[in-house]
C-alpha cells in the first residue's frame, strides 16, 4: 500500500478519523518501525551525540509512531469492530519489539550517556536536562545492562505481556458486551426512575432489534440504577451476579470469556521481567518511576489511612443495616442490598436522591458550565469547533483559547454504546513540542466517559457522580493540554510519575461541591432554574455520607494490588484470591457473594502492560495531594484568579519536566499532609 493512499502513513495535523479503515494498520505501523530504526541506525552512524542530532530526531520519529499508533489504539476502544481489533492484536507485539530493541540499545544508551556527561548538558533547559536523564532511567529498565541472552528473554516476555493484557481487556470488553436481559413486564423494574426505563427501552428498540420491552446490559447507565433503585431484589441479584462474575469460571458466562489463566500469565511475566532487571518483584520495578520509594512505603501509607477510617466504615455500615431492619425488616444485607438501601438511607436522612439532581445537570449546562469554571481558575476560553473528523456522531471537538491565542484542542466522547471500553480515561492525541521547522505542535487530547446517552429530544441529563466523572477527565485533560513545555518527552502527561498523575484531576473534582461554581453549572432540563438553595444545602449535607466505606473498598484494590505484585509466587495455587481475602478482611466491611471474582475484570491492573499495575494506590496518594492543594483555595478563594494562576504555573505547565513533589511544594509551599484529605472526607484523623 503505498503513503499516498494510507492515511496513516500521511502527515496530518489531527487524525483523519473518517478516513482510517482496518486494512490500514498492519502496513502503516510496519513502514514507520521500519523507517525509524533506519533512522536509528543513521542517527548513531553519524556519531554527533549533540541534543540536536540525538535526542531530537529520536523525538521526531517517536511522534511520528504515536501519531498513527494513538488514533488506531483509540478507535479500538471507543468503535471495536473484529478487524480494528485483529489489527491493533498484529501491531502490538511488533511495538513491544521495536520498544524493547531501542530501550535495549547499548550504543544509544551510550550516546545518551556522553551527552549527559558533555559539556552541552548544563546548557540545555530544565526540562530537556529531566527528559534525558528520564531516558537513562528507561534504558536500565528495558534491560540495556542485560547480557544477550537475558535481552532476548526479556524482549520475548515483553512481547507476551503485551499480547495478553491487551486480550485481558479484550475479554472484559466482550463479557459485558454479552450479557444483555430483556423484560417484558414493567412492573419487574418498579423503583426504576422514568429516564432508566427510558433507556431501557430504548436500549430494546436498537440493542434488541426493535423488540418490545427493556433491555438490561452491564453498561454502567444500565446497571446502576438497578442496583440503586430497582425493587425487585432476584433482578439487582441476577444483574450484581453478572457483573462480578464477568471474564470468569463462575456466573452466566461461566468459562466463556475466562481471564483467570490470562491474569496468573500476566502476574507471572511481570515478576520475570523484574527479576531480570533485578528488582525482587513487579511492586519495586514499578515504584522506580513514581514518587513513592518503596512498596512497604505504599503499605504503611494505606494501613494508616485503613486504620483511621476503618472503624467509622463500620459506623456507617452498622447504621446502614439497622435502618434497613426497623424500616424494611431486612435481616441482614446481601451484596445486592447495600447500594439500594443506601440510597434509601440517604433520602431518609437528607430528603435528596440522586435522580432529584439529575434533572439539573443536563450535558450541554454541565459541559458549557465547566468550561466557565476553567475560564475563571486559569483564564482559558474553551470554544467548541467542527472542523475536526471523529469516530462517532456523539463526539464534540472543542479549542483552548489563552490570551485570544489557541493553545490545545480536545475530543470529548461522553455516552455509553456497545464496542465502548468502560469506564471513563482521557489519553493524549497529539503531544504539545517544538517541531524542526522551529512551529510548536499544540497538544490534543481525548477525554472518555459512559454516561446515560440523550433519549429522544430530551438532553443527556447526568448524576452527580457523572458530574465528577467529567470534571476528572477535564483535570487529567487540562494537565496535558495547558503545559508549556516543548519537550515531548515531559511534556503535558508524559514523564508525570505515575502516583502523581491523579492530582490534577481529583483537584478539579472540588468544584462538584461548591456554591459558586454549582451556579454555573446546573440548570433544570425543563424550567432552566438553577439548584435551588435548599437542594444546594441537602446535597453538601450528604457529601460524605458514607464516605469511609467509599475509603475502605479503595483501600481494598489499593492492597490488593501492591500486596499481589509484592507477593506472587508461581508456585502457590489459589494465591490470588487468598491475598484479596486477606485484604477484605483487614479492610472490607461490607458483604460480599462468594462467586465475586471481580479481579478477572480489573482492568486497571490487568487490561495494559504499563498503568495501574502495582499504582493502584496511586488514586489515593494523590487524593491526599489535591485535597492538600484545595485546602489553599479554600483559605484564599475558590476562584482567587492568583491562586488559579499559581497552581497553573507550578502543577499544570510544568509537566513531567520537574519532580512532582518539588512542583507540589513550589505551588503549596509544604509537603502535603494526609489530614487534608481525612478532612475533606468527613473522617475524623
Amino acid at each position: 500500500m503505498s503513503q499516498l493512499s494510507n492515511p496513516l502513513l500521511q502527515n496530518h495535523e489531527l487524525p483523519p478519523f473518517d478516513q482510517i479503515q482496518a486494512h490500514h494498520i498492519v502496513p502503516a505501523i510496519e513502514a514507520i518501525l521500519e523507517d525509524n530504526q533506519k533512522m536509528v541506525a543513521s542517527i548513531l552512524k553519524a556519531n554527533k551525540f549533540t541534543y540536536a542530532e540525538l535526542a531530537q530526531p529520536l523525538e521526531e520519529i517517536g511522534d511520528r509512531l504515536s501519531k498513527a499508533w494513538s488514533p488506531v489504539n483509540h478507535m479500538n476502544s471507543v468503535v471495536s469492530n473484529d478487524e480494528l481489533r485483529e489489527a491493533v492484536n498484529t501491531c502490538l507485539p511488533k511495538i513491544s519489539e521495536y520498544e524493547t530493541a531501542l530501550g535495549q540499545n547499548q550504543d544509544l544508551y551510550q550516546a545518551f550517556e556522553a551527552l549527559a556527561n558533555s559539556d552541552e548538558f548544563n546548557t540545555l533547559s530544565v526540562a530537556q536536562k529531566k527528559s534525558i536523564n528520564n531516558s537513562l532511567r528507561d534504558f536500565r529498565l528495558f534491560g540495556v545492562a542485560l547480557d544477550d541472552d537475558k535481552k532476548s528473554q526479556f524482549a520475548k516476555l515483553s512481547k507476551q505481556l503485551s499480547e495478553i493484557t491487551s486480550q485481558f481487556g479484550d475479554q472484559v470488553m466482550d463479557a459485558t458486551d454479552a450479557w444483555s436481559y430483556l423484560i417484558t413486564d414493567a412492573t419487574e423494574l418498579a423503583g426504576l426512575p422514568d429516564s432508566a426505563l427510558s433507556l431501557a427501552k430504548q436500549a430494546a428498540e436498537s440493542k434488541g432489534e426493535g423488540k418490545e420491552g427493556y433491555l438490561l446490559t452491564l453498561d454502567a447507565p444500565s446497571y446502576i440504577p438497578v442496583m440503586v433503585h430497582c425493587e425487585n431484589q432476584s433482578l439487582r441479584k441476577q444483574l450484581s451476579l453478572a457483573m462480578t462474575t464477568r471474564a470468569s469460571d463462575k456466573g452466566p458466562q461461566a468459562g466463556q470469556f475466562d481471564n483467570s489463566l490470562l491474569m496468573l500469565q500476566i502476574l507471572s511475566l511481570r515478576k520475570s521481567l523484574a527479576q531480570l532487571l533485578s528488582f525482587p518483584n513487579f511492586a519495586e520495578q514499578s515504584l522506580a518511576t513514581k514518587m513513592a520509594d518503596t512498596p512497604e512505603q505504599v503499605i504503611d501509607f494505606l494501613t494508616d489511612l485503613a486504620t483511621q477510617s476503618k472503624a467509622a466504615a463500620q459506623s456507617e455500615f452498622a447504621e446502614l443495616e439497622a435502618f434497613a431492619a426497623e424500616h424494611y425488616d431486612v435481616d441482614s444485607l446481601e451484596p445486592w442490598d447495600v447500594a439500594f438501601y443506601a440510597e434509601k438511607q440517604k433520602k431518609a436522612a437528607f430528603d435528596i436522591s440522586d435522580e432529584q439532581l439529575r434533572a439539573y445537570f443536563p450535558a450541554p449546562v454541565v459541559i458549557s458550565g465547566m468550561f466557565q469554571v476553567a475560564n475563571k481558575l486559569f483564564g482559558i476560553e474553551v470554544k467548541q469547533i467542527f472542523d475536526m473528523p471523529t469516530w462517532h456522531e456523539d463526539v464534540t471537538t472543542y479549542a483552548i483559547y489563552k490570551d485570544n491565542k489557541m493553545i490545545a484542542r480536545f475530543y470529548l466522547d461522553l455516552y455509553a454504546r456497545s464496542k465502548k471500553r468502560g469506564g471513563a480515561w482521557m489519553d493524549d492525541c497529539r503531544v504539545r513540542r517544538q517541531l524542526p521547522d522551529g512551529s510548536l505542535q499544540l497538544p490534543v487530547a481525548y477525554l472518555v466517559c459512559n454516561f446515560p446517552g440523550p433519549i429522544g429530544d430530551a438532553p443527556a441529563l447526568l448524576s452527580h457522580n457523572d458530574l465528577q466523572t467529567l470534571f476528572h477527565e477535564f483535570g487529567h485533560g487540562l494537565h496535558h493540554m495547558l503545559t508549556r513545555v516543548d519537550c515531548a518527552a515531559v511534556s503535558g502527561i508524559n514523564g508525570v510519575a505515575w502516583d502523581a498523575v491523579e492530582l490534577p484531576s481529583q483537584f478539579l473534582e472540588n468544584w462538584c461541591w461548591q456554591r459558586e461554581s454549582l451556579a454555573l453549572i446546573s440548570s433544570h432540563h425543563k424550567s432552566g432554574e438553577s439548584l435551588p438553595a435548599e437542594l444546594l444545602n441537602k446535597m453538601l449535607a450528604a457529601r460524605n455520607f458514607q464516605s469511609a466505606m467509599t475509603m475502605a473498598r479503595q483501600l481494598e484494590f489499593a492492597l490488593f494490588d501492591m500486596r499481589l505484585h509484592m507477593e506472587f509466587s508461581d508456585d502457590e495455587e489459589s494465591q490470588v484470591q487468598r491475598i484479596l481475602d486477606e485484604v477484605r478482611a483487614q479492610v472490607c466491611v461490607t458483604p460480599v457473594s462468594p462467586e465475586n471474582r471481580f479481579q478477572l475484570a480489573f482492568t486497571h491492573i490487568f487490561g495494559s502492560p504499563v498503568g495501574y499495575g502495582a499504582g493502584y494506590y496511586s488514586y489515593k496518594w494523590a487524593e491526599v495531594l489535591s485535597a492538600d492543594a484545595f485546602s489553599l483555595f479554600e483559605e484564599e478563594g475558590i476562584f482567587n484568579a492568583a491562586t488559579g494562576e499559581k497552581f497553573l504555573s507550578t502543577i499544570l505547565a510544568n509537566g513531567g519536566s520537574q519532580e512532582a513533589m518539588d512542583l507540589f511544594v513550589a505551588f503549596r509551599g509544604r509537603e502535603p499532609s494526609v489530614d487534608a484529605l481525612l478532612k475533606q472526607d468527613g473522617i475524623a484523623a
